[in-house]
């Protein structure tokens, strides 16, 4: 999920239920609850699909370590560092 998708998909209403005492400070913060909730939201779709992602190419990133480990990386020689 991109910044320009946030932007550019229509917005939809929806019924959420939050604490009083959250709502309450929030209102009295000022906050854009709309927004700030948008944030959130992408924040947390980007860690779960991360984290999805690491789990289905787990067996993938393992094979390829154990690769790296066996014979090295093709700059190996090359490296000034």
């Amino acid at each position: 999920m991109t910044a320009k998708t946030s932007r550019t998909s229509a917005k939809r209403a929806a019924n959420v239920s939050i604490r009083g005492d959250l709502l309450d400070a929030a209102r009295e913060s000022k906050l854009n609850l709309s927004a700030t909730l948008e944030r959130a939201l992408i924040e947390e779709l980007r860690r779960v699909q991360g984290q999805r992602w690491r789990e289905q190419n787990r067996e993938a990133m393992l094979t390829h370590n154990e690769f790296v480990e066996k014979h090295g990386v093709f700059s190996d020689g090359l490296r000034s560092f």
